[in-house]
């Protein structure tokens, strides 16, 4: 039993390591605080890990906050920021980040037209800079399960807002195993099975590989 040649990763029509960027927008005390969407345990969980997935597979990570230079809010939370060692933060005052100059030249300068969204809350700093993104022709993709917003309904008629402008919603383990994709390459297999385990899941059984 063999698995095919590993398709062009470039061009490839689902996520890969060299077709996608990960966007990290505003996971800061008060954004994540406000969250009434979902559990905020598992909102921070579910970033971190698709955080860590993307340092994983050497995804580009663009990071940005809001009003930090101006003294009006605080820097990233800590339980990602641990994850973000090396990443350069562009820091704006505008909602709409697309709308920051230094923060789209970052998008830009990646050279990859698969940007993978994360942003609090799903209603303003996420939907906007998507929207933007699209209509520039960008192929955008919503991590559902790692972002929030300041209520449940709030959060479902954004991503209907962005799922109905041509943004595809996607879940934090769905991520893992796009980037993965084979049993066989096993160079990130065991960091693989650490983001399942790390962030709740038991992939093992699900997927039937043993790590002993």
């Amino acid at each position: 039993m063999s698995s095919y040649p590993i398709r062009d990763q470039k061009n490839d029509h689902l996520l890969t390591p060299e077709n996608s960027t990960l966007i990290i927008i505003d996971y800061q005390p008060v954004q994540v605080n406000s969250i009434a969407s979902m559990d905020r345990q598992l909102l921070v969980n579910n970033i971190s890990g698709t955080t860590r997935a993307a340092q994983v597979f050497n995804v580009p990570i663009v990071l940005s906050t809001v009003n930090v230079k101006t003294g009006n809010n605080k820097e990233t939370v800590p339980q990602l920021r641990k994850y973000l060692e090396g990443v350069a933060s562009y820091d704006r005052t505008s909602i709409n980040a697309w709308e920051d100059k230094e923060f789209v030249e970052a998008v830009k300068a990646t050279g990859r037209k698969k940007l993978v969204f994360t942003a609090l809350w799903t209603e303003a700093c996420l939907t906007f800079p998507v929207l933007d993104a699209i209509k520039e022709g960008f192929e955008v993709y919503i991590v559902a399960d790692a972002v929030g917003g300041t209520s449940k309904e709030a959060h479902d008629a954004a991503i209907r807002r962005m799922e109905q402008a041509g943004a595809h919603s996607i879940s934090t383990v769905q991520w893992f195993c796009e980037l993965q994709r084979d049993w066989a390459r096993g160079e990130t297999v065991p960091q693989f099975m650490d983001l399942f385990i790390q962030t709740g899941g038991t992939a093992g059984i699900q997927f039937g590989y043993d790590r002993d």
